[in-house]
């Protein structure tokens, strides 16, 4: 009873104070989609699911950003992105491309650091490529690589609004999970 009771004790002070405490974050869901009122139930339903999904690749994705960044810092030092580590072709060069197309469209730059423009599959390249570093960190470069693959594939529906089924969504907790166990 005394659970019941805080969360009600909560509700008051989100309406005394006009706050939003995040107590059920799916009612902020259904608030911000319900402005959407234009757009059918059944699809804004299924925004609502699969944003949960959207959360766990964004984690995912921008941890293993700073796990990369960190790692190479403390091999390399702060200017670890033009010591070699990095290969010109495959991640420099895109990297930089997609911050000059964000530029020459007007379009705010996500970033000053060029890792923060890498793909999934850069960020596996990164890992995998300096292996010298990262073979400290991980189990197994062949498990990285797999896990990488697998992840990505199964972040390609999400990142591009379509919905997942529900086998889909148990193979990424599975691939996530895989994913934090090859950290040593």
């Amino acid at each position: 009873m005394s659970g019941l009771q805080m969360v009600s004790d909560l509700h008051k002070v989100e309406k005394d104070h006009a706050v939003d405490l995040q107590i059920e974050p799916s009612k902020k869901v259904e608030r911000r989609l319900s402005q959407y009122a234009q757009f059918e139930s059944d699809l804004r339903a299924d925004a609502a699911r699969m944003s949960e999904f959207y959360e766990v690749f964004y984690c995912l994705e921008n941890s293993i950003r700073n796990l990369v960044k960190d790692a190479l810092v403390d091999a390399e030092g702060s200017d670890w992105w033009n010591s070699g580590r990095v290969h010109d072709e495959r991640i420099k060069k895109p990297c930089e491309s997609r911050r000059k197309k964000e530029i020459d469209n007007a379009v705010t730059p996500r970033s000053e650091l060029l890792i923060d423009y890498t793909t999934f599959g850069e960020l596996s390249q990164l890992i995998t490529g300096n292996w010298d570093i990262f073979g400290a960190v991980f189990t197994s470069k062949s498990a990285v690589s797999n896990v990488t693959n697998q992840l990505n594939l199964l972040r390609g529906p999400i990142a591009h609004c379509n919905p997942t089924d529900e086998l889909e969504q148990e193979r990424l907790n599975l691939a996530v999970r895989s994913w934090f166990k090859l950290i040593s």
